[in-house]
């Protein structure tokens, strides 16, 4: 199980590190169609996760394990062998719908097969190997994309996903079914709206901001975004209850975990194009330069926890978007003049902060759901990730598209332009965490009044 989502995270970063090769292809996609080249993946994995969840519990979770192995591993194929960028959205699309079956399914079968007194560590494992995706797909992604056409890539993904559906079908127990409310009707509006949204923000330097699809998209998401609010507050088994909007807890920590991983993911979309196109790096560097992030932000992870018991979520929280936004302004000063122990150390004050403000912000929502919603807690922490990934990616590639024209070569001029976009794209990034950590910290300060959480 382990295996299966450390493989299903890791394709998020190892595409960054594809992007290069990918713009200077025969496909010669635009700096928008790149953008939703490596977004869409997100965006589907984070639209599908909650609904992915009750499905599995409804139809079985070793068959929706199964299934979502069989076409993140199609959309690889689909990927590999594209003649035309649709074909490769499609693919990217595939892949994420198949991750949303493959996570929540993964979690579900690991707890049924461990026994009692082991589950805690298994939960462990299982956390450390999402952590770890990035850490593999920055270091596996380099090799393949450096000895391979961006082709490759995809291909180094098709056998890893028929090893482990073998090893799956093979080895894991079947959990039983549970009866379970798809609510299609508030999945496919969840999906819609941010889907729009993306849309809006994504063609907004191409078309126009104040051009009619791009309005039109904006108002499109409000419209729909309401209609799933009035959905579920009508639906009996809603697939997220906008009354557990209610607890404040749950509330900030939300909003917390969607803007860590926006900050972390606006890093993880420049970063792979900035080291190659202006530090000179090749891709197996690129990879390896990002690797302390991850072992940084793993080693902090248990002081988050302990500052959280002694000095209180609020401050954690607050203390660890604060060094993600500080570390994206620092990484915003960066040139092709700037050593890389210099860089390193501006890494290591984001991965100080996601390590700090992540496990708080998880156990803030966690612990603020009601026992008999704690699957629906788990679905929005997994959502809340995903689509801060996805708006972290679209706003600083957003960013890059506005002010930066086509990079052609490795030139003096092209180099100056890209690092000029890329600082825009941090400020901008780093700007957005900040003030949300204004908000996070004031809803984990706020004491819920008495009988909140009950009629919630």
């Amino acid at each position: 199980m382990c295996a299966c989502v450390l493989v299903a995270q890791s394709l998020v970063a190892a595409m960054n590190l594809a992007i290069p090769k990918i713009t200077a292809s025969a496909l010669h996609p635009s700096h928008t169609q790149m953008l939703w080249i490596v977004d869409i993946y997100v965006l589907v994995f984070a639209g599908l996760l909650i609904p992915a969840g009750a499905l599995g519990d409804r139809f079985g979770r070793k068959g929706t394990l199964l299934t979502g192995l069989g076409a993140f591993g199609a959309g690889a194929l689909l990927c590999a062998l594209a003649p035309a960028l649709p074909v490769l959205m499609a693919g990217r699309a595939l892949s994420g719908a198949g991750a949303a079956l493959l996570v929540p399914a993964t979690m579900s079968v690991l707890l049924h097969a461990s026994p009692p007194d082991r589950r805690a560590g298994a939960v462990a494992a299982w956390s450390t190997a999402m952590g770890a995706g990035g850490l593999v797909g920055n270091a596996g992604g380099g090799l393949l994309v450096q000895y391979l056409p961006w082709q490759g890539l995809f291909l180094g993904y098709v056998p890893l996903a028929l090893a482990l559906f073998v090893w799956v079908a093979r080895s894991a127990p079947r959990v039983p079914t549970q009866t379970a409310a798809l609510d299609l009707p508030g999945s496919a509006l969840l999906a819609l709206g941010a889907g729009t949204l993306l849309f809006g923000i994504i063609e907004g330097p191409d078309r126009g901001w104040l051009s009619a699809p791009v309005t039109g998209a904006f108002a499109l998401a409000l419209v729909l975004l309401a209609v799933f609010v009035r959905h579920g507050l009508r639906a009996a088994h809603p697939i997220l209850d906008p009354r557990l909007f209610r607890l404040p807890r749950l509330r900030a920590g939300s909003v917390g975990i969607a803007t860590a991983f926006f900050g972390m993911f606006a890093l993880f979309y420049v970063n792979g194009q900035f080291l190659q196109y202006v530090k000179g790096y090749s891709p197996v560097q690129t990879g390896a330069a990002i690797v302390p992030l991850a072992v940084g932000m793993m080693v902090c992870t248990k002081f988050g926890v302990r500052g959280a018991e002694r000095l209180g979520e609020a401050r954690t929280a607050g203390a660890g978007l604060v060094l993600i936004g500080t570390g994206l302004l620092l990484l915003s000063t960066a040139d092709a003049h700037t050593s890389y122990l210099r860089y390193l150390v501006f890494l290591l004050v984001l991965s100080a902060g996601a390590g700090l403000a992540m496990p708080t912000l998880s156990h803030a929502i966690v612990a603020s759901v009601p026992a008999s919603r704690s699957g629906m807690g788990s679905g929005l922490q997994g959502a809340a990730r995903e689509l801060g990934a996805a708006l972290g990616i679209a706003v600083t590639g957003t960013a890059l598209s506005t002010h930066l024209a086509p990079v052609a070569g490795h030139g003096t001029a092209a180099a100056t332009a890209f690092t000029e976009a890329t600082a825009l794209g941090y400020r901008i990034a780093a700007g957005v965490v900040l003030v949300a950590s204004v908000a996070v910290v004031t809803g984990l300060r706020t004491r819920t009044r008495s009988g909140t959480p009950a009629r919630a």
